[in-house]
């Protein structure tokens, strides 16, 4: 019975210890505010304030320290231009009673690119169709590359994006590589990167974006007609178009004319019935396509109609 009393009391004298000990390692300071995003040369502020009996609170640091105090309950950290990349400021307190103890304040320093570049790697001039290229994306001098994505884009379509893990915190240049393979719907189109840094609800609202220029796609394809055959009956507002798209642009040639026609377009009551072939051709291929031209006969005429009728009145008559 004697020792399960004992065993009570040093249940709560240990129950007790640990108590006082969690009290004691919370530290009586609060920062306003708790995190800080700054411009690379700029401005910052925090305060640090107690609610308790002290003796002595300040605020340590490389640039902006504040000597101990035993006057004040509110300290401010102040650094009118911010150039230390890697700064690790903190308030720290002397305890009435208890040891000192201190709070740090997370400080991300940033810089946007001095300039974001696209271009084509060991390629110039247009692109084939079908044909894979790789392209590039500079970006020169940001920090803090952890925050850092580059982001890709055809026209204003995302394509693709990359972030990084880099825990660096000085300046770097970044290089990100994205591989396409045009087809003929990319000509003309405009390819692009940005580098974005999303530096979180403390940072800049909206994000800092920096855009390189817009790259330029010319790609190269052969002529490709969207049907092998047309059908056409022969009529003055009737043709034979043979134009497709291509790049370089096509020449044309046509089969069973009797004057040979570089144009795309014939008129089909210029010709005979019968089968017309059309060859589009580029420097990269060529592609046929075959009209076959009807007639629809001779078609009578309201007078034409009229005088058979009065002949076969007449006709009658007479018989």
């Amino acid at each position: 019975m004697l020792q399960l009393l004992f065993g009570f009391v040093f249940l709560a004298a240990v129950s007790q210890l640990v108590s006082l000990t969690g009290a004691q390692s919370e530290c009586p300071l609060q920062l306003d505010p708790q995190r800080v995003v700054v411009r690379y040369g700029g401005s910052v502020a925090v305060n640090c304030s107690t609610s308790v009996l002290h003796k002595g609170i300040g605020w340590e640091a490389s640039e902006g320290g504040v000597p101990m105090t035993q006057s004040q309950n509110l300290i401010t950290w102040r650094v009118s231009k911010l150039t230390e990349w890697d700064i690790q400021p903190y308030c720290y307190i002397n305890r009435i009673q208890g040891a000192q103890c201190q709070v740090e304040l997370p400080v991300t320093v940033y810089k946007t690119p001095d300039s974001v570049f696209i271009s084509t790697v060991n390629h110039r001039g247009p692109m084939m169709e079908g044909q894979q290229y790789e392209l590039q994306c500079d970006v020169h001098n940001v920090a803090p590359v952890q925050y850092l994505t580059v982001k890709w884009y055809k026209g204003q379509t995302l394509l693709h994006q990359t972030t990084f893990t880099d825990n660096i915190k000085t300046p770097e240049n970044k290089t990100v590589t994205l591989l396409i393979r045009p087809d003929r719907a990319d000509d003309g189109a405009q390819y692009w990167c940005a580098a974005e840094l999303d530096l979180g609800a403390e940072g800049p609202q909206p994000y800092r974006t920096n855009s390189s220029n817009p790259l330029n796609v010319e790609v190269y394809y052969k002529p490709k007609h969207s049907s092998s055959t047309e059908t056409i009956i022969q009529d003055d507002k009737v043709m034979l178009d043979c134009t497709v798209m291509a790049n370089p642009a096509p020449t044309y040639t046509w089969d069973h004319l009797k004057e040979k026609s570089s144009s795309p377009v014939l008129n089909s009551s210029a010709l005979s019935p019968g089968n017309y072939t059309c060859t589009a051709t580029n420097t990269l291929g060529r592609d046929s396509k075959v009209f076959i031209v009807k007639s629809i006969g001779i078609r009578p005429t309201f007078w034409t109609v009229l005088t058979v009728f009065q002949l076969s009145i007449a006709l009658i008559i007479v018989i």
